[in-house]
């Protein structure tokens, strides 16, 4: 309820919100657009098919062991596995927003490796038949299972630091402290920043903090720590690796400078992370896939990489445009060097030039451009210019009837 005293809510540039018969309409397709997701009735016939097996057959089969390969309890396990996995495909074009869904698609693929279950016939696969798919391995996983290769996402911080968010949204921010760019359910990375010079409202990202989670037969939790003058070729505990599970050489970390540039490949989850020292500041680049990217909970909303900055983080054009000792003309000029086309990039670095009055920050901003290509090769399709820091980022993509529509089909489907 409005206060009766507070002045009426300003009307959104995007029109008037939307009508009350528009909202009705909305919730009255709820239940037939909620209905149309069948892994309740999915996953119902699965327990259904394996009450035997509860009861009478292989205790351990549901549990991941204690099951003998090609016993009766295997085999039934298996024809309940294919039955499960065919349900799931007839709706899967309907349960893609789903979260039920997808834990359902993974518990079936990893209970299928488990029991060495074919994918067509009544029991486990023959010893002698194709090996079964490495679940430390993401891409070849997915690609089995979905019949195409996975989505991948890009967020990058440097400078000044500027974040690309997944949304190739640019924000320069002012962020002090340490501040969140990704928290889900497999990876958490954290960048702790502090100002570029003393009074600047501009920050540097001083400290990187990347932690790999527990991940089953992948990998123990491994951190990552970084600091300027200090890129470690390991992990904290020292080792290179995701430990002694079997699937531990899914996540190594090399080194293509000492010192300057080290690279973490997390082939379990389908991602490349960089991380770079120049000009006295760190820069981090991920290519991620979309599926890790987006699982995270409701109380895991502040993420850089996922939102952009905060609206009350982000520098406005004012501050944006101070000028320090280097003037804006030769700032121009010395970013034109590596970067000959005025996009988000060009901008970014003549900002740093700017504010920081140093000229090796150049080369934050053309690193940057490098990751982000070596990443997404059709990067030239895109126009990236700066987003505007006084638009939340939600805004500037939808219209706020189309918003409040989503808000309501969201709320139908909890």
């Amino acid at each position: 309820m409005g206060d009766p005293g507070q002045p009426p809510s300003p009307r959104s540039p995007y029109g008037s919100p939307p009508t009350l018969s528009t909202l009705t309409l909305l919730l009255l397709l709820c239940g037939h657009a909620h209905s149309q997701c069948k892994i309740l009735r999915c996953n119902a016939e699965y327990v259904s098919s394996t009450l035997s097996l509860r009861r009478g057959g292989s205790p351990g089969a549901l549990r991941g062991g204690g099951g003998r390969a090609g016993g009766v309890g295997s085999s039934g396990l298996c024809r309940a596995l294919r039955s499960y996995a065919l349900c799931t495909r007839r709706t899967a074009r309907t349960c893609r927003g789903d979260l039920a869904f997808h834990s359902a698609v993974h518990g079936i693929e990893d209970l299928m490796i488990q029991h060495n279950c074919s994918r067509s016939g009544s029991g486990p696969a023959r010893s002698s038949g194709p090996p079964a798919p490495d679940p430390c391995d993401y891409e070849g996983r997915f690609s089995r299972l979905h019949g195409r290769p996975p989505g991948f996402l890009h967020c990058a911080s440097f400078g000044d630091p500027h974040v690309r968010s997944f949304h190739h949204h640019f924000h320069t921010c002012r962020v002090q402290g340490a501040w969140p760019l990704l928290d889900n359910d497999f990876l958490f990375v954290q960048a702790t920043s502090s100002p570029v010079a003393w009074g600047a409202n501009a920050t540097t990202t001083r400290k990187l903090t990347i932690i790999f989670k527990n991940m089953q037969e992948c990998i123990d939790q491994k951190v990552y720590q970084a600091e300027v003058d200090n890129l470690p070729a390991a992990f904290e505990d020292g080792s290179i690796n995701g430990g002694d599970r079997p699937g531990g050489s899914s996540l190594s970390i090399q080194t293509a400078d000492p010192g300057s540039h080290v690279q973490i490949q997390a082939a379990y989850i389908g991602t490349t992370i960089i991380i770079r020292q120049t000009a006295g500041q760190l820069s981090f680049s991920i290519k991620v896939a979309e599926e890790v990217a987006r699982a995270f909970s409701a109380e895991q909303d502040l993420q850089l990489c996922v939102g952009g900055c905060p609206p009350s983080q982000r520098l406005s054009r004012s501050e944006r445009n101070r000028r320090g000792a280097i003037t804006i003309d030769t700032a121009r000029q010395l970013c034109k060097e590596g970067l000959p086309v005025e996009d988000a990039y060009f901008h970014s670095c003549v900002f740093d030039v700017l504010i920081s009055g140093d000229p090796n920050f150049t080369v934050a901003a053309q690193t940057a451009l490098e990751d982000a290509r070596a990443f997404l090769p059709d990067l030239e399709k895109l126009h990236l210019f700066p987003s505007d820091a006084g638009v939340p980022l939600a805004s500037a993509a939808f219209p706020a009837p189309f918003l409040s529509g989503l808000f309501v089909l969201w709320l139908c489907i909890q």
